[in-house]
């Protein structure tokens, strides 16, 4: 597992400039390239070919995506990005159908994927505090990052034939984002890419 895709999801937009994404890509590439891995990148604000784009995933081990939270869903700049690259992949490396046979249409939806033996890992920023996530009686009723708002973004790459690496989640980086904590979330961050990381290597 030595080649990296890592798509930064960090859109233009507002009052947001992408930078901490931006910064968290550069975080991701400087750590998996001091470890010998080779590194491809897009950033969804650049412009780009589809086809171009699924020759990337194609490539790849694993994909990463770095990607904010904006009213609980991604931004629509990377779900348009996800909706054009994947199309372009259909009967083209990241999926053939949707699985299902005219025969027995009622099974197997969701197994049509080309992209088995790949992984992918996804990390999302977010305004809101982890407490809003673990608390009782606070704002997403103590279901986690993974299980609520990304459980379609799952889906999706599942789709393709992918599995899961386990992911990070950034939290309150609007009004708490202090030099100290974005030091410590960085520690964090890159000790927990090469645990995942030395994990899947290690399971080949």
């Amino acid at each position: 597992m030595q080649k990296i895709f890592i798509i930064n999801g960090g859109q233009y937009f507002a009052h947001s400039g992408g930078k901490f994404n931006t910064t968290l890509t550069h975080w991701t590439i400087d750590i998996l390239k001091s470890n010998g891995y080779e590194v491809r990148t897009t950033n969804i604000n650049d412009t780009y070919e589809p086809v171009v784009e699924v020759e990337n995933f194609k490539w790849a081990d694993v994909i990463i995506y770095h990607t904010p939270i904006w009213w609980f869903q991604v931004p629509n700049k990377l779900k348009h990005y996800i909706d054009e690259v994947f199309t372009a992949g259909h009967q083209n490396g990241i999926y053939a159908s949707d699985g299902r046979s005219r025969a027995t249409p009622e099974i197997n939806y969701g197994t049509g994927g080309l992209m088995h033996g790949k992984k992918y890992m996804v990390t999302t920023t977010w305004n809101a505090p982890e407490t809003a996530f673990t608390l009782e009686g606070e704002f997403f009723d103590q279901t986690s990052v993974d299980k609520g708002v990304l459980f379609g973004f799952h889906k999706m790459n599942q789709f393709t034939g992918m599995t899961r690496i386990p992911g990070f989640h950034f939290h309150d980086l609007e009004k708490n984002a202090t030099p100290e904590r974005i030091a410590d979330y960085k520690e964090k961050y890159e000790q927990h890419l090469m645990e995942q990381f030395s994990a899947v290597e290690e399971l080949g």
